[in-house]
This record gives C-alpha cells, structure tokens and sequence, in this order.
C-alpha cells in the first residue's frame, strides 16, 4: 500500500507517494502534524536526507489509543536512557523526523516505548502541540522556576508561547517580550504581561541568538537565572556585562521521556485543561496537500504565522 508523505526534494518539501511503514514497531495512523521552526531553518541548509520529515505529531495506534509520539529515540539501556533523557543516549541522538522518517505522512511506524496515551478527551487534532510544550516544560524545570520567581519570556514565537502556556498551567505568572502584533495578542490570551520592566530572577530565551541573549542579561537580576531554550542556528556570544552580573546560563534541550517526570504527560495534561492554548497557538491549518503554501506561511512569521497544522486523518 501506497501513502502520502512529505520530504524534501532540492531544499523545498513537496508531497511524494511512498509505501507504508512495515516491519518493527507501532504503526500510528497520523491525525495531526505541525512544522517547527527548526525544520525551516534545517531544510535551508539543506540537512535533511531521503527522509520523512515532521517531528510534532499524534494519531491513534494499532490498538486505537489517541497518542502523542515522543520522536527521540535510544538504546534503551544506558544510563541517560535510564534517566529518561534519551537526547543523550550513549548511542547518540536519533530524532523520528529530523534524523529518520517522521510524522508528515498518513502512517508512521514508532516504538511503543514512544508512544504517549493522550488524556481521555483531548482533541487528537491539536496534539502535535504536546511537543514543543514538552520542550517549553523541559526548559521550566532546567531553570528551576518555582512559585513566587519573578519570570520573563524573550521572545513570542511558538516556543516562547509554549513556555507561556506551560508557567500558566503551573499557576505562574509571568512577562513576555514579543515582536509581532499577532504575537502579542496570542500571548496576552495566555495570561502574558508585556510591559516587561525591572530585573527577572528567571528570564527564558525563547529565541537563542546574541542578541535575544543580551536582551536576558541586561532584564535578569545579578546571580539570577536564564534558561536558554530557542536553538541558535549561529555561534551566540556574550556581552561583557554577563560575566559582571554572574548568571547561570542554563540551556535545554529535549525532554524527559520518563514517568514520573515524563514532560510529554504534563504537556498534554495542559493542553487538555486548557483549551485557550491551542486557539492562542494554532493559527493556521492546511491539508498535507497544500505543503508548499503550508511551509510559506509557517516561515512568514511577519505575516501572522505561530504555529502551522497539518491536518491529515
């Protein structure tokens, strides 16, 4: 059997027909599917292979459970995977998407230790956002934010909005720095103050370049705390008053795979508890047909785009 899937043909995603996933694992009908931020940066330097792309995705498994797909894998016996942090497996990092075949597709084949039961009732359309939530909590618990920590956010784009979403699901206040109109208005719908003002005991770096880091320095207070999760894609330098303020600089990446603390279960605990988050979050979706008006839109940030959904079952 044949299905539809996306990859990436000279540095632009196009809809190809390829079979279906066999062999090992679970095969998952895919329902939904979102593009990060990083696969548009990846596909412009020409990283991808002859390859599945997608690494946010949900669907429902062989046996009928609404799942979210956790899409780092491991070997499953070092003591990284032991801890659950599988981004660092002895084996090295394997990501479903990035790495391997992904979730742009009708169906994809995933270990079953991936698979993460969703919360009875949440919309398997919208849990593609159970991912980047997951990096937001990731990034929340590497900074030790805790009650009363005063919190501000650089940067409004999905990541900073899922860092948002995830200090309101934990009761947090906070402050976001946003660029965009659209950005604001998605962000003051999560609970976001934006007028940011005085010095942070946490801000978190949504962005991950000089600049947005020389933004963190100058708004944390002396000995505060920032959480580094944007991915840089450039070499990011420090300021001079960095060394003066003595901050940790504490970044993040992935997420805890394992229960108790397994962030994906949190993310979707969220995202059913509170419905605003993906009508902040999702602004647009598309049918896997229309990739290439899809792709334009997520990396028109300018023109209103947070987070672009695939919807496919």
């Amino acid at each position: 059997m044949m299905m539809k899937a996306v990859k990436i043909v000279d540095k632009k995603p196009v809809l190809v027909d390829v079979p279906e996933p066999s062999g090992s694992g679970v095969k998952v009908k895919i329902v939904s599917s979102s593009i990060c931020g990083s696969d548009i940066h990846m596909i412009a330097k020409g990283a991808f292979g002859d390859h599945i792309i997608g690494h946010e995705f949900s669907g429902i498994a062989e046996d009928g459970r609404a799942v979210a797909i956790e899409p780092i894998t491991g070997c499953g016996l070092c003591m990284a995977c032991g801890d659950g942090h599988r981004i660092h497996c002895d084996a090295g990092i394997y990501v479903m998407g990035v790495l391997g075949d992904g979730g742009m597709a009708e169906y994809v084949s995933v270990p079953a230790a991936n698979l993460v039961e969703l919360p009875t009732g949440l919309d398997i359309r919208i849990a593609s956002l159970i991912e980047p939530l997951a990096v937001a909590v990731h990034g929340l618990d590497r900074a030790h934010v805790r009650e009363g920590d005063r919190v501000l956010i650089v940067g409004a784009g999905p990541i900073g909005l899922a860092i948002g979403a995830a200090l309101r699901g934990r009761g947090l206040p906070y402050d976001i720095i946003a660029r965009h109109d659209h950005q604001k208005i998605a962000a003051q719908k999560l609970g976001a103050g934006h007028r940011p003002n005085g010095h942070y005991d946490v801000v978190m770096d949504a962005v991950g370049s000089s600049a947005s880091l020389k933004q963190a320095v100058q708004m944390v207070k002396p000995m505060g705390r920032i959480g580094l999760v944007g991915v840089g894609w450039e070499t990011i330098g420090l300021a001079p008053e960095f060394s003066g303020k003595e901050p940790m600089l504490i970044p993040s990446m992935g997420y805890n795979c394992k229960s108790p603390n397994r962030n994906f279960e949190e993310a979707g605990k969220i995202l059913h508890e509170r419905p605003d988050v993906s009508e902040a979050m999702v602004s647009h979706r598309f049918p896997l047909e229309a990739v290439t008006e899809a792709f334009a839109t997520a990396a028109n940030r300018a023109a209103g785009a947070i987070k672009v959904v695939f919807d496919i079952a």
